[in-house]
């Protein structure tokens, strides 16, 4: 069966506080989604990684970006 899809989609601002390795951002439709996430030590790491660091307010403010519409 084919479904065609028209859409218009206007996004004023969009905040995306984060995208994991195992995380996806979609906007609109789509046919199919076939998630799959793999975790590979390539490094031979033997310990976890240091935690982050706690992000100031300013660089969080400054994260933002409007999105303007197409002209």
């Amino acid at each position: 069966m084919n479904l065609t899809v028209n859409q218009s989609i206007q996004i004023g601002m969009i905040k995306i506080g984060a995208i994991t390795n195992s995380s996806f951002l979609q906007i609109g439709s789509a046919g199919v989604i076939k998630c799959l996430s793999n975790l590979y030590n390539t490094g031979g790491y033997i310990e976890p990684a240091p935690e982050l660091e706690a992000i100031s307010e300013e660089v969080s403010a400054a994260a933002l970006v409007p999105l303007s519409p197409p002209s």
